[in-house]
């Protein structure tokens, strides 16, 4: 039996969601507290591995068992078996077909960026900071030159394992409430690091330091080293996972956007 299920998680506390030899990652604990329900090792997947300090609105995971509990199990049950920053949302029964991953036909992820001359007390952790003002208009024409599908070689870590650089960049948004920056940033998937470093050329951009087509040409050299350093985890949240309606998921067939609101 395949058995799909939302997740939640502060990333702030764990050393990213894949398995580590130490344990503290979201996928080491959420697996103990699965395999503890199902009296058997269970072993997980997800549609979109994060990094250390990136925070999960609605982190999407499926795993393989034998034994049957109902779908309450499988949420109040490993809830109780969870640390206080990980929690299980819903559950649902799926057919063997189904592959958080490989099933997924999109991603979306929002940056949350603090932009005052103070650094942030009560939000530390959960958003990105940056002293000095930006230029939002200038950011948002960066922003559109970096829209459709690429080779986004120039913004992907070195360790990254993606067999391809190509990615279809859907939208990128900029907001702005209060003095936080809301960064919305939809693909069909994303490689390791990219979206940080995607917000640190913008941010770039936003301080003067570079012209808007600046991105442009970093994104055509396909050279890490021309961009921006990669910015800072803490304001990153992979907010939805898009699937086809016929998997019956919560979120299938549309972006989740966050379930709180930030007010700085």
């Amino acid at each position: 039996m395949r058995v799909a299920l939302g997740v939640e998680y502060d990333g702030a506390l764990f050393s990213g969601w894949q398995s580590q030899t130490h344990g503290n990652t979201v996928q080491d604990v959420l697996e103990r507290a699965l395999s503890a329900v199902a009296s058997v090792p269970v072993a997980t997947v997800c549609a979109g591995r994060t990094d250390a300090g990136v925070h999960a609105v609605n982190q999407v995971v499926h795993f393989d068992v034998e034994v049957v509990r109902p779908d309450t199990a499988w949420v109040r049950g490993v809830n109780a078996n969870l640390p206080p920053a990980v929690a299980v949302c819903w559950a649902r029964q799926v057919s063997d077909d189904f592959h958080a991953r490989f099933s997924a036909k999109g991603r979306r992820y929002r940056y949350l960026l603090l932009n005052r001359p103070v650094r942030p007390a009560i939000l530390q952790g959960k958003v990105g900071w940056y002293h000095a003002p930006l230029d939002l208009d200038a950011m948002r024409a960066a922003a559109e030159l970096l829209i459709g599908e690429h080779d986004f070689s120039a913004f992907r870590s070195s360790e990254c394992q993606a067999k391809s650089p190509v990615r279809m960049l859907r939208m990128l948004n900029i907001d702005v409430q209060d003095d936080v920056l809301i960064f919305d940033l939809e693909a069909n998937a994303f490689l390791q690091h990219m979206v940080r470093n995607l917000i640190g050329a913008l941010v770039y951009v936003g301080n003067g330091r570079q012209k808007p087509d600046w991105v442009a040409d970093v994104l055509a050299s396909r050279d890490r080293s021309k961009g921006a350093p990669t910015f800072d985890s803490a304001g990153l949240y992979l907010v939805g996972v898009e699937y086809e309606q016929k998997w019956m998921l919560p979120s299938a067939g549309r972006m989740m956007p966050p379930s709180f609101a930030i007010s700085a």
